[in-house]
């Protein structure tokens, strides 16, 4: 029978999302809630699963982890990309990754809201209310301004489209857009250097790759207006996290909206807790309902698939491993 973990349950939800049942009783499925990050504590608790399905980059899988795991058979991951994954050693340790369909609408839609929380100042003015303040704060429109787009894929032209229906002016920057391709988002393509000038919201939306870790410097930063909002819905190590920390404290840059984070969850006495002009969020832009159905949905389908021989939506080729003893 196979054993079957699905990891970084945060919400709870998991085993709701899917029905599991219909997998019995060729299978059993266990959901993990914990966030486990010591290696060791990691490797002893998925020993016995031949299955683990990863909800994005939450837990790392490296080469260590899978020469740990003799049982491991199938990985399935959200999404169909996942660099928490070594996959050169998940094919060449005999283990099938395969992934999941996904909703673009998530992340382009939690964007928008932390723009327009970040400039009306909403979280700041719910706590004030509930502390019995009334108006502490002067908020700005965003109609007439220039949002800016790091990475104009599809999540960046989801984004392009709804400043362009506040009526923001969209420009855009990524090393490999084209005048036509921006064009076609309803943006103006300009260089990296512009891009940082002339954005009063700057919002990423580019992979998390060895091209774009560390991407966006102490330098760019320094070119953004001092009234200028940075949001990154994509990945925190994009961004030199000590630049932007000491850009928000310094008010060189009017604050920022954060969903993603070097370190997930961010740290208790991480300096974002405590910055007056920092919005942040738990990692929710892919966290929504029908999101959690369509990947956990998908990840039943993938199992089963694998359970009848089959593979579906695979992300490699493994070599060949012998049944665990």
């Amino acid at each position: 029978m196979m054993r079957i973990a699905l990891l970084d349950d945060y919400q709870g939800v998991a085993m709701g999302m899917a029905d599991w049942g219909g997998l019995s009783p060729r299978a059993t499925v266990e959901a993990i809630r914990e966030h486990i990050t010591d290696p060791d504590a990691l490797a002893a608790r998925l020993h016995p699963f031949h299955c683990v399905m990863l909800m994005r980059e939450r837990t790392r899988f490296p080469r260590a982890l899978f020469a740990r795991l003799p049982n491991l058979r199938l990985i399935v991951t959200a999404a169909m990309w996942n660099v928490a994954i070594d996959l050169e050693a998940a094919t060449e340790y005999g283990v099938q990754v395969c992934g999941t369909g996904d909703v673009s609408d998530s992340t382009p839609e939690l964007t928008l809201g932390l723009i327009l929380g970040l400039t009306r100042h909403i979280a700041e003015e719910d706590r004030a209310v509930r502390a019995g303040k009334w108006q502490t704060t002067l908020g700005t429109i965003v109609r007439g301004k220039t949002l800016g787009i790091l990475g104009l894929g599809v999540l960046g032209t989801k984004v392009a489209a709804l400043g362009r229906a506040l009526g923001m002016e969209v420009i855009a920057w990524s090393a490999n857009l084209t005048d036509e391709r921006a064009r076609e988002a309803s943006a103006a393509r300009v260089e990296k250097d512009a891009l940082f000038e002339r954005s009063d919201v700057l919002t990423i939306h580019l992979k998390l790759s060895d091209r774009t870790r560390g991407l966006v410097t102490a330098r760019d930063l320094a070119r953004m207006k001092p009234t200028a909002y940075l949001v990154n819905t994509s990945r925190g190590p994009i961004v030199d996290e000590a630049a932007l920390i000491a850009a928000v404290k310094d008010r060189r840059i009017a604050g920022a909206g954060l969903d993603v984070f070097d370190q997930e969850p961010l740290p208790l006495d991480h300096p974002f807790r405590r910055l007056g002009n920092v919005l942040i969020t738990p990692h929710i832009g892919y966290v929504s309902e029908e999101n959690y159905r369509l990947i956990y949905g998908d990840t039943l389908e993938d199992i089963r698939a694998f359970l009848d021989g089959k593979v579906i939506r695979a992300m490699n080729t493994p070599a060949v491993r012998a049944p665990a003893a």
